[in-house]
């Protein structure tokens, strides 16, 4: 299969993204992308493409105008949809496929757009059951080589730099729905009592965030925390990668999401993890084995879950062993390809 600029002659998939910034629907499309090149001719056209996917430009889409054989075009925006649309509408042989992750309910424009796909896939059962049409639950799956535990904890936390011994995480924009400021109330209660710890919160500031942000600051240094509070701003994806290596504990702190990618993200990597009931926590997390489920939007409860894995490093690490495990089993990126391909063959 094609793994770098060569468009393969019997394209089936193409795999667009056409949003500018990187979001958590382009993290979920990079990872899985690659693994669906290898079970279909796929083709990535937009931003941000991975490495073992071949890449297309407005050019080479111009070529497979009333192109005879059908070609899957999976979108996961509604930008994406109505790219889709307009192109079938304009002779491209399309065959239009829509993952949802949305926990709400759709606006009229996305229901419209949803009607009008050939398959749709949404990434828990919670998702589906927003839907006004039947769809496939495919959940999210990790590259479990990509992101695992370190060979030493202790020493990948060391290159950090940052005081104490041990890190607890909470990746993800700096923003409410992110529930950040609920991980800075968790944490201004435990630091103090806990010394070998740092939290460190791995995530972008976006201007529009700039005040929400501004207030989180105050309150970490009015609580004498700025060194052991960190906020890393928007880094590099191998060096997010870096960062969860580093944790002992992580923190999934969202009043509402998706799906949660962090979640499985921060599990494979062998982190204990304490999480809000967002997303696809529930379904991803067995409460009290892989982890702690916790209210949304409740410092206290996500502080009161967190302090016995922070008492006791050992437990945590024991709970951070069965996290891995049950993303090997449950999660994996294999399983989220395959899925998605015998969707596509379905359709052409």
């Amino acid at each position: 299969m094609p793994v770098d600029d060569a468009l393969p002659d019997d394209l089936q998939v193409i795999v667009p993204n056409l949003h500018r910034r990187y979001s958590g629907v382009t993290a979920t499309n990079r990872m899985v992308a690659p693994k669906l090149a290898r079970l279909v001719r796929a083709a990535w056209l937009g931003s941000y493409r991975p490495e073992g996917i071949a890449g297309m430009g407005l050019v080479d889409l111009v070529k497979l105008w009333r192109r005879e054989a059908p070609l899957i075009w999976h979108a996961r925006r509604n930008d994406e949809m109505i790219a889709g649309l307009l192109l079938r509408a304009l002779g491209w042989p399309l065959k239009l496929v829509f993952t949802s992750a949305a926990q709400r309910h759709h606006k009229r424009l996305t229901r419209w757009l949803i009607a009008r796909m050939d398959a749709i896939i949404a990434t828990s059962d919670a998702s589906a059951s927003y839907l006004t049409r039947q769809a496939t639950v495919i959940p999210h799956g990790v590259d479990t080589d990509v992101y695992a535990p370190p060979a030493d904890r202790a020493a990948a936390f060391a290159e950090s730099g940052l005081p104490g011994r041990y890190a607890i995480g909470c990746f993800g924009r700096i923003r409410a729905q992110k529930g950040s400021d609920v991980f800075v109330g968790a944490m201004c209660q435990l630091l103090p009592r806990y010394p070998d710890f740092t939290a460190v919160m791995v995530g972008a500031i976006v201007p529009e965030q700039m005040a929400f942000a501004g207030d989180l600051k105050k309150r970490i240094e009015a609580a004498g925390l700025a060194s052991r509070i960190v906020i890393t701003g928007e880094l590099e994806i191998e060096e997010v990668r870096r960062w969860y290596r580093r944790l002992t504990i992580y923190a999934f702190t969202s009043r509402n999401e998706g799906f949660g990618l962090t979640l499985i993200e921060a599990m494979a990597a062998g982190a204990a993890l304490v999480a809000s009931r967002a997303g696809a926590a529930e379904l991803v997390v067995e409460d009290g084995v892989s982890g702690v489920l916790v209210p949304t939007g409740d410092a206290d409860a996500l502080a009161a879950a967190l302090e016995p894995l922070m008492r006791d490093v050992a437990s945590a690490s024991a709970m951070g062993a069965r996290a891995r495990r049950r993303v090997e089993e449950k999660f994996s990126l294999d399983a989220e390809a395959g899925a998605i391909a015998a969707i596509y063959r379905g359709l052409v």
